[in-house]
């Protein structure tokens, strides 16, 4: 769940796609914010960025664990440490 500015439609989105999967085994779901890009990020001071090519080596990782992790970590407050 988020708790960061954006939380309505971050929220919505992961809601709404927990909501298409209930009930359909061995579908999983997620949703993970992206930063900035660089070029972004200029226009908005003290934001967070991250490069393409970073963005889809973490999104590729994210997937591959996913796919191999077999049960879900449950970790509440939204914090994971």
């Amino acid at each position: 769940m988020s708790q960061t500015a954006g939380t309505f439609v971050c929220n919505h989105v992961m809601y709404g796609l927990l909501h298409q999967l209930q009930g359909k085994r061995g579908q999983k779901g997620g949703f993970i914010h992206i930063p900035y890009l660089p070029e972004q990020a200029a226009a908005h001071p003290g934001q967070a960025s991250m490069s393409v090519a970073t963005v889809r080596a973490a999104l590729e990782t994210a997937i591959a664990v996913a796919l191999e992790q077999d049960d879900d970590v449950k970790i509440g407050g939204g914090a994971t440490h």
